[in-house]
């Protein structure tokens, strides 16, 4: 454990943009998902996740990819375990430089999970390094740059209106509820009920469209809502009371199971920045 290291925190030029630079040997990501796109390059050792019910592996100089809203894992295949620098810029950054390129319209996917592509791996590390030297313009440049190149090279491009169709009314309804009851959220028969089904079909109808049951998707939600209240300077005691969890330490299992960083560890990097 003493050879495991994390540091999670805002891109020093643009607010919409985290990054990662980790060492995991034991650490392992529980099923969870980002709001925005991940971008990671394995610098060292195998990283093994589950992706879309698949178990995949990327190894040294590879890009691991991972769409928004796109439930994953993460953890070490090796004793040794595995070393990377990860990027998550926001949908809006991701679709304004596709804009740019003048790119089709529409929401950019990325089909492929892990690309073996040398000079994109390359250019996304030096971009992640400027930002960890706090080099602004070298950071923002190289960026869109990055970027530019996945989006050119290995994106494809689908309407937001058809992916909001395929979700069924019951998990919309039942989404907003949780969204809205994080402190005190229903049982599942309760849930159910207020959008007119019966359990056992939400329970199988939500987990199809989020990837995870409602539960599993609550304490997500929790964690998403945990960063926004470490970001405005909110203690973890306090975060963990205000979003539902029974106590911090409560709190940190989920959010280093989600982020790779404790709470604590996270609102200090942030309010570094």
């Amino acid at each position: 454990m003493s050879q495991e290291r994390a540091h999670y925190w805002r891109h020093p030029a643009l607010p919409d943009v985290d990054l990662l630079r980790a060492r995991f040997i034991t650490h392992r990501f529980g099923r969870h998902v980002h709001e925005g796109y991940n971008f990671s390059v394995i610098e060292e050792g195998v990283e093994e996740f589950e992706h879309r019910g698949t178990l995949l592996r990327a190894g040294p100089g590879s890009i691991v990819v991972v769409n928004p809203d796109t439930v994953h894992t993460g953890q070490a295949v090796n004793p040794e375990g595995w070393g990377y620098r990860g990027m998550y810029p926001s949908v809006e950054l991701v679709a304004d430089v596709a804009a740019e390129l003048g790119l089709p319209p529409g929401t950019p996917h990325f089909p492929d999970t892990v690309l073996h592509d040398p000079a994109a791996a390359q250019l996304l590390s030096a971009a992640h390094r400027a930002g960890e030297h706090g080099d602004a313009l070298a950071a923002t440049s190289l960026l869109r740059s990055a970027l530019a190149g996945m989006l050119r090279r290995h994106a494809q491009y689908s309407g937001t209106e058809k992916v909001a169709l395929a979700v069924p009314d019951s998990v919309r309804a039942a989404r907003d509820i949780l969204h809205a009851r994080l402190v005190e959220p229903p049982s599942l028969e309760e849930l159910a009920e207020a959008v007119g089904v019966r359990p056992f079909s939400l329970l199988r109808a939500f987990r199809a469209a989020t990837g995870l049951p409602p539960h599993a998707y609550l304490n997500q939600i929790r964690v998403r809502e945990a960063r926004r209240l470490l970001d405005a300077g909110g203690r973890p005691a306090e975060v963990a009371t205000r979003t539902g969890f029974a106590d911090q330490a409560h709190l940190t299992r989920h959010f280093k199971r989600t982020i790779g960083v404790p709470p604590g560890a996270y609102r200090r990097s942030r309010s570094a920045a």
